[in-house]
């Protein structure tokens, strides 16, 4: 067999070389199988599109060549000429002086065909055979009816099998019109090679010009009938009658003909050619359009009902359309493996362009014909169509390819997915219908891996998002399970900001599988997490859902939990015990005065010690920074908070003295930048100071401060009003302004409380010019401060510091939204009694501290903010070198009393501001 391919390509190249020509082909092997003619036949395959064909060669430089050149010519002309669908499809020519080529759709010799056949089925093979005769009956009334004119050639060798299993009528050597003067049948008919063996006997009798006196139909309808002999009873010789004296044919020469179709073979063979059967007529009467014997054995042919059925498919009704594709699926295996793969396929998928509801039905009939196909011709038949579908708006299209994309999604490349079906396939996210929504998310796992990374985790991922607000709950849930199936392919990036939000907006869902699908997805992308970001992003997120109302969601919670906790937990296990390097202490450089002393106090202080374990713990880790940033342990500023720290000035008190405690005070409102300076004198920023951790003190300092203190107050509790028991140094934020009258008058603690109120709410601190917080008339300039013994620096309490904390949340002030406290609160000591926390809801407090007064000559030029601060520190000043009597007195006064002794100080502000502004002009000038 390698020795007859090898001798035919050496034949194809010598006719090659003899030509000398360029052809729009390129010519193949030679088939062996097709012989008996003047033709010889070659595979090939187009340049321009790299399609198959079949070309015929004709050489007229063989023996035989010049007496049949016209026969040669007579084919190539009419082949041009007669289109049918049913007749071999002409596609195009080259001649030159001794060779002419003549290429055709690919086609392949009946008689090979018939050999592969004879090993198959009968009931198959007489369907397929009865099948392929109604093609060529066809074709033949077409020339004898409708081209007037005379096949003369119907024979094996002029009939082909094209790729999609038809049968294809060929041999136009002789086909001829009686009014053609130039007609080859009737003078050239006995050149066609065996032409005698398959003659009619009037030819035998008169001649092949005989036939121009009888009808067109004459010769074809006896060559017809051998040829039936011929395809049932291919080891058979011709029947009997093709000699003389032509009798009819006997029953026992039937062979594998079917009872239904001798009858009618037997009037295609009678000697008479005027009482023959015409092709027209044998076909009317298979059809069953005309009464005798063996009437519809075309008619009820299961292919030719199969091929009737697919053309008018798109016509038929909605229970047509059903019933037919019913019975195509149940005998779809019994087809012959071309007919399923090239002509039912074909069909199909253009039936399923035109979409509808049908199209649920139609492509799985595509997807299980197409199993057979060969894996190259895979693409080009079935998956080049599927993927065009795509781009239709038919939504029952669109929903069939979603669901059986599992039986070809593994055939896709990744660059058909991301060129041609993401584009179409991206817009069923957003369609109305909630079925064609869902069917795209589920659809995304199976093409996710063909995706590029940018649609992975860019396109797709804001689709997702939308989806997780879907009002379908099976589609919040079905999204919340994709995430987790493609979380692994996601980029490292991408991890760390989707699947948390993403997985904790399920787990808050209101429906419960969904909330399920939410654990159930942490736990499979636990590899995406590292351990710290299981113990401060999963973890946290998750707990909740083990209260949750559903035993369902519980239980999967407690799961997910523990899974989570084993993972932690071995990490741990791996972690070194302390971050410090070896010999380093965090209690190294803790001063000595802040050691705990063991005395009485100390040991008094262990009840207390005990009760506020937590507080040592926690306030001195999470409050610390800022507490010691601000007042607490940093001294007493003898300066305005806006003025610039002077040289040789302290702010940390933390050299030479011990440091005096004082309660942090809350920030002023300010018009303007802070300006407050910096702790510290080697600082060099001026905002500092008013950073988290500016003035940092180690912990274990700020534990031997607090422990301390616990142990002054345990030792004095019984005679300190408002200890940490009584919890009265927490400020009430519900008092008004008659509540707070009892502590302008209870213990002397705050002195010189402005209790002045007015319409607006905030006095007159909303000059223009300038705001100061003036309580009583201007101290004399070069009084001094009565310094205050105390007996020993006092500290912080553990209650001051929750009051602190506690104020931090009072509505933030009118002047200054930013801040959180209001500006008008201030703590103050006065020895030997515990500090009291007090505070007006309209008007600031003062702190009565003895802060040596600056000159007012070295005071920075006064600002809106600046002159506001200084007078109100300034006259702090004043207050706390005089006794508190004012304060006394408001205690004792009736309400009359009250109000004209306010009326009289707020005309003492007025005077004083106005003596300001004049002190500022003439600083000016």
């Amino acid at each position: 067999m390698d020795y007859l391919r090898n001798l035919g390509s050496a034949a194809a190249s010598s006719l090659l070389q003899k030509s000398g020509l360029t052809l729009p082909f390129s010519l193949g092997e030679k088939v062996h199988s097709y012989q008996g003619t003047i033709w010889t036949l070659h595979d090939a395959i187009k340049k321009d599109d790299s399609s198959p064909v079949s070309v015929f060669v004709f050489d007229s430089t063989v023996p035989t060549g010049k007496s049949t050149l016209p026969l040669a010519k007579n084919a190539l002309r009419k082949l041009r000429t007669i289109r049918h669908p049913d007749v071999l499809k002409f596609i195009d020519v080259v001649e030159t002086d001794t060779i002419t080529y003549i290429v055709t759709e690919r086609i392949r010799p009946l008689s090979k065909l018939l050999a592969d056949w004879a090993h198959k089925p009968v009931n198959a093979r007489q369907e397929w055979l009865i099948w392929g005769l109604h093609r060529i009956s066809v074709a033949l009334a077409f020339i004898n009816e409708s081209c007037q004119s005379t096949h003369g050639n119907v024979r094996v060798n002029s009939v082909f099998i094209s790729p999609s299993g038809e049968w294809k009528l060929g041999g136009f050597e002789v086909l001829s019109n009686p009014a053609d003067e130039a007609a080859a049948l009737y003078t050239l008919g006995g050149i066609v090679p065996d032409a005698n063996q398959y003659c009619p006997p009037e030819v035998r009798s008169g001649g092949w010009s005989s036939l121009k006196t009888l009808g067109v139909s004459c010769a074809d309808a006896y060559g017809l009938g051998i040829l039936l002999h011929s395809v049932f009873n291919p080891s058979h010789p011709l029947p009997a009658t093709t000699l003389p004296p032509h009798p009819p044919p006997a029953p026992s020469s039937r062979g594998d003909i079917p009872q239904s179709i001798f009858p009618s073979f037997k009037r295609l063979l009678n000697p008479n050619a005027k009482a023959r059967f015409s092709p027209k007529a044998f076909l009317e009467l298979g059809m069953g359009e005309k009464p005798g014997d063996g009437s519809g054995f075309f008619a009820n042919n299961g292919l030719y009902k199969i091929c009737a059925s697919l053309e008018g498919f798109p016509l038929s009704s909605d229970g047509e359309k059903a019933a037919f594709l019913r019975t195509l699926k149940d005998s779809a295996d019994s087809f012959p493996p071309e007919f399923a793969n090239y002509k039912v396929l074909p069909s199909l998928l253009t039936s399923l362009e035109h979409g509808g509801a049908s199209a649920a039905q139609l492509l799985p009939l595509v997807l299980q014909l197409g199993k057979n196909l060969p894996p190259n011709e895979y693409n080009n038949v079935v998956l080049t169509p599927l993927i065009k579908l795509f781009a239709s708006p038919d939504r029952g299209t669109r929903m069939a390819l979603l669901d059986h994309l599992p039986e070809y999604v593994e055939k896709l490349d990744n660059r058909t997915v991301t060129d041609k079906i993401w584009p179409h396939i991206q817009t069923g996210f957003g369609d109305t219908v909630a079925v064609i929504r869902e069917a795209t998310i589920r659809s995304i796992i199976l093409i996710s891996p063909k995706l590029s990374d940018r649609i992975l985790n860019n396109d797709l991922l804001r689709y997702l998002a939308k989806s997780q607000t879907d009002a379908e709950a099976s589609i919040r849930t079905n999204t919340c399970i994709l995430i987790g199936r493609i979380a692994p392919t996601l980029s490292t990036v991408t991890k760390q900001k989707v699947l948390v939000p993403a997985f904790t907006r399920s787990l808050r869902d209101t429906f419960v599988h969904c909330r399920v699908a939410g654990l159930m997805a942490l736990m499979a992308t636990i590899d995406c997490f590292g351990p710290e970001d299981i113990a401060s992003k999963v973890l946290p997120c998750m707990t909740f859902t083990l209260l949750d109302k559903e035993k369902l969601v519980r239980d999967q919670a407690f799961k997910a939990v523990e899974l989570f906790m084993k993972r932690v937990e071995t990490h741990a296990e791996k972690m070194p015990e302390t971050a410090l390097a070896p010999g380093s202490s965090a209690d190294a450089d803790v001063p000595a005065q802040y050691a705990l002393v063991n005395s009485a106090a100390g040991a008094a202080a262990g009840a207390a010690g005990a009760l506020a374990g937590w507080a040592v713990s926690s306030i001195s880790k999470k409050l610390g920074a800022a507490d010691l940033q601000s007042t607490i342990g940093g001294g007493v500023v003898d300066r305005p908070l806006s003025a610039p720290l002077t040289e040789g000035s302290s702010a940390t008190g933390l050299s030479g003295d011990p440091p005096k405690t004082t309660l942090p005070s809350t920030s002023r409102p300010s018009l303007g930048p802070s300006t407050a300076s910096t702790p510290g004198p080697s600082s060099g920023s001026k905002t500092k100071g008013m950073q988290l951790g500016a003035n940092k003190i180690p912990g274990s300092v700020a534990r031997a401060m607090l422990a301390d203190e616990l142990a002054a107050e345990a030792a004095g509790s019984s005679s300190v009003p408002g200890g940490w028991g009584d919890g009265d140094d927490l400020m009430d934020v519900t008092a008004d302004a008659e509540d707070w009258s009892a502590f302008a008058g209870g213990g002397g603690v705050v002195e010189n409380l402005n209790l002045d109120y007015d319409a607006d709410g905030w006095g007159d601190m909303l000059e223009p010019e300038v705001a100061p917080d003036v309580l009583s008339p201007p101290p004399p300039p070069v009084q001094k401060p009565i310094a205050t013994q105390s007996p020993a620096p006092r500290k912080p309490t553990v209650g001051s510091s929750v009051a602190a904390v506690a104020n931090k949340h009072r509505p933030s002030s009118p002047l200054n939204p930013n801040s959180a406290a209001p500006p008008n609160i201030v703590f103050a000591t006065s020895p030997p009694r515990t500090s009291t926390t007090t505070a007006l809801p309209k008007q600031p407090l003062s702190v009565s501290s003895p802060v040596q007064p600056k000159p007012a000559e070295k005071a920075p030029a006064p600002t809106l903010d600046a002159s506001w601060e200084a007078t109100d520190w300034q006259d702090a000043e004043s207050r706390s070198s005089t006794p508190a009597a004012g304060s006394q007195s408001l205690a004792a006064m009736s309400k009359e009393e009250k109000a004209a002794e306010l009326a009289r100080r707020r005309e003492e502000r007025k005077q004083r501001i106005a003596q300001l502004k004049e002190q500022k002009k003439a600083g000016a000038k």
